[in-house]
């Protein structure tokens, strides 16, 4: 079987063959990460595990909003809403813009934007999830 050339080992995609029964796992670094890189993810990871901050980032990333336009289109009080941009903010997955009194809120940057598409769909090409505990 060919695997794609994005999937391929350095081994093999420079013409020699990978060793018999090796696997290798594409783009992973050679060392362990940091302990401080550790937590951070991690920490990236918990919240991102919120369904109400999933709604929000799904909000932002279709456009800069306010509190009260993501309260309003997601159903929620300005409170909870400023309560989970101040999680989301802390982690540097959103980011504000001030304009007089408003405050604006968006993604941080492209990469929140495509860990947010990957992870969508990821989970879209194997359909609903099974939840730990229920079959």
């Amino acid at each position: 079987m060919t695997m794609p050339a994005g999937l391929r080992g350095a081994d093999e995609t420079a013409g020699g063959a990978a060793p018999r029964g090796a696997t290798r796992a594409v783009g992973v670094k050679p060392r362990p990460l940091a302990p401080e890189s550790v937590a951070s993810l991690a920490e990236t990871f918990k919240v991102l595990g919120d369904p109400t901050r999933v709604r929000i980032l799904d909000a932002l990333s279709r456009s800069e909003l306010c509190v009260s336009d993501l309260a309003s289109r997601l159903g929620l009080s300005e409170s909870a809403v400023s309560h989970q941009l101040r999680l989301l903010r802390s982690t540097r997955l959103v980011r504000p813009r001030r304009a007089g009194r408003q405050v604006f809120y968006a993604l941080d940057d492209q990469h929140i934007v495509g860990l947010f598409a990957q992870g969508l769909e990821h989970v879209e090409e194997r359909g609903p999830a099974v939840r730990p505990g229920r079959r």
